[in-house]
C-alpha cells in the first residue's frame, strides 16, 4: 500500500519553533539522505497517526507532497510521546 502526506516546508527551525508547532496539533519532521540538502517540514498531526498505525508504513516507500512536488521517502525514525498517543517528531530519508 502506498501512503501520499501532505506538507509544508518549515521556514523556523529550533526548539521553541518545535514545541509551538505540536501545540498546534502539527508534528515537525526531516528529511535527508546523502548528496542530498535536508529538508525541513511540518504536516498536521491527524495526517500521520492513522497511517502510522500499519505495519507497513515503516517498511515501505512514502510519497510526501510538498508544495506541489512529490518527494519519495522512508521513515528512519520515530520520536513518541512519553504516554500520550501523539507523535513528536519523524525523521525521513529518501528513497
Amino acid at each position: 500500500m502506498s501512503y501520499t502526506i501532505a506538507a509544508q516546508i518549515r521556514t523556523e527551525i529550533g526548539k521553541g519553533s518545535s514545541r509551538r508547532l505540536r501545540h498546534a496539533n502539527k508534528v515537525p519532521a526531516v528529511i535527508y539522505g546523502p548528496g542530498k540538502e535536508a529538508i525541513s517540514i511540518v504536516f498536521d498531526h491527524k495526517d500521520i497517526i492513522n497511517i502510522q498505525a500499519n505495519e507497513d508504513f515503516y517498511t515501505t516507500d512514502l510519497t510526501i507532497s510538498l508544495d506541489g512536488k512529490d518527494v519519495a521517502v522512508r521513515v528512519q525514525d520515530m520520536q513518541r510521546h512519553a504516554f500520550k498517543p501523539l507523535i513528536e517528531h519523524i525523521d525521513f530519508k529518501f528513497a
